[in-house]
């Protein structure tokens, strides 16, 4: 089972990743986290891409496809896999398509999360992560127990540089802008589904499910 998750900045893919890839058993490829892993061990690819995710604009397509194609040639994405974060463009969905194709595979469903602009700026804005672990809370949704402190490992808790009001801004305008062409990409192949993102999280993982099958 090969998926894709599109959706905004914080539209809640990675919740609803963490919940597909357990009950599927398949990997979570994150490019996101991919560079973000870089960024933290300041590797030459993560202070580029660092450049780029702290103004809240997207990685250029010749990275995240290098990243993307050689992390599907692993082998615990045999049975298959769930993309979040990539395909970003209509280029990279191309070139998804071109690799797959090479190997004899396809993209079965892609699930597309959509939530109000509005909605989201709330979200994103009011989002704290773990300096150590990376757990994320929310200052009014989901606070922890103790103000800025990590409820799982006692670490820092922090804003992340692409959650300020003006960084989220442009991040919702990128998305817009480049993103979602991809939905009318994946409208003509016939194997995309629009999802209401403000539903609430567990009706939204029931209607993923019905989607996807037991």
């Amino acid at each position: 089972m090969n998926l894709i998750l599109l959706g905004p900045p914080g539209a809640g893919k990675g919740t609803q990743a963490a919940r597909i890839v357990e009950k599927y058993n398949i990997p979570h490829i994150s490019t996101g986290d991919i560079f973000r892993k870089n960024i933290s061990e300041g590797t030459k690819l993560g202070k580029k891409a660092k450049e780029y995710m702290d103004r809240g604009e997207l990685v250029p397509d010749s990275l995240v496809i290098e990243i993307a194609t050689d992390r599907l040639t692993e082998d615990d994405c045999a049975d298959g896999f769930l993309l979040d974060g990539f395909p970003r463009t209509v280029e990279q969905a191309v070139a998804l398509d071109a690799f797959l194709g090479g190997r004899g595979e396809k993209i079965n469903h892609v699930l597309d999360i959509d939530v109000p602009k509005e909605e989201l700026m709330t979200r994103l804005i009011g989002r704290r992560v773990c300096k150590e672990c990376g757990a994320t809370y929310h200052v009014t949704n989901m606070p922890p127990t103790k103000e800025g402190i990590c409820d799982k490992c006692g670490g820092e808790l922090i804003q992340r540089a692409d959650d300020t009001e003006a960084t989220v801004e442009n991040r919702i305008e990128v998305y817009n802008r480049q993103t979602k062409p991809l939905l009318d990409y994946y409208d003509k192949t016939g194997n995309i589904v629009h999802l209401d993102g403000s539903i609430g999280f567990e009706k939204l993982f029931a209607q993923i499910t019905e989607i996807l099958g037991e």
